[in-house]
């Protein structure tokens, strides 16, 4: 009978999620793969292989990570989603990483530039050093992947005998995929840059979390997500018919702060 009566306090203590919205901000780091980067232009045609990129976290200060004006100076996420049941849901969100390309790496490169630069010529697997006068290119404001995900909820404190209402650990997995919307700033040749935000591509992925929920409504998410992007309309200059084009895999970390309520 005592079986009985603490299996039932046990139950009670499970907090239902249908019906129920969330949402949250944090801030990410991420790693890329190398990859190669072809530019297309009236006067030019050429690809840089391998090339190495990282991204670019804001040192931490309360004026750049909690005043409303700076927010979106670090590299944040955002995201709203909906509790279709206990275990499901469906959100979209913005990982707003940063993407650099390092200068001074030397690279091979194809293809051929015929500008009127001190950089013309035809190139066949060719060493080449992206000095700032040759290339500067980044993703800073920033690689916007705008993105769908749907994930399943899982609570498993109860597997380490944790079976508070008001605490409550859950694990959380599933895919996304959406688009890139960057804002890129590219300098090519000292051409002016065209720095407007653009739809580059598309990307996808996979994470799996960690979150912890207390009081029933507030909580704090560590993720992990994988995930590969592919743009291929990457405006470089004010001319429209410069472009360029990657694709990459993506490693991203996150921490994030949130809350999830009923609507009714």
């Amino acid at each position: 009978m005592s079986i009985s009566i603490s299996a039932q306090k046990k139950k009670k203590t499970k907090v239902s999620n249908k019906g129920k919205i969330f949402l949250y901000w944090g801030w990410n780091r991420a790693t890329y793969s190398n990859s190669d980067i072809s530019f297309k232009g009236n006067n030019y045609d050429f690809t840089l292989q391998d090339v190495v990129a990282k991204d670019r976290p804001t040192d931490f200060s309360f004026k750049d990570y909690f005043k409303l004006d700076n927010i979106t100076i670090p590299q944040t996420n955002f995201r709203i989603g909906y509790f279709l049941n206990d275990h499901y849901t469906v959100s979209v969100g913005v990982d707003h990483m940063k993407y650099v390309v390092q200068s001074y790496q030397t690279v091979k490169i194809n293809g051929e530039i015929n500008a009127g630069t001190p950089f013309d010529g035809n190139y066949s697997n060719d060493d080449i050093d992206l000095i700032n006068e040759f290339l500067l290119m980044e993703h800073t404001d920033g690689l916007n992947y705008v993105n769908l995900e749907v994930k399943r909820f899982d609570e498993i404190g109860h597997l380490i005998g944790l079976n508070d209402e008001n605490l409550q650990l859950n694990i959380t997995e599933g895919i996304g995929a959406g688009f890139l919307y960057p804002r890129t700033d590219v300098t090519l040749f000292n051409q002016t840059a065209n720095d407007e935000f653009n739809v580059s591509g598309w990307g996808v992925s996979v994470g799996a979390g960690l979150n912890l929920t207390f009081l029933k409504h507030f909580f704090v998410q560590t993720d992990l997500k994988f995930g590969y992007i592919d743009m291929s309309n990457i405006r470089t200059t004010q001319d429209p018919s410069d472009t360029a084009s990657q694709n990459f895999t993506f490693f991203e970390k996150t921490l994030v702060f949130g809350a999830r309520f009923s609507l009714f």
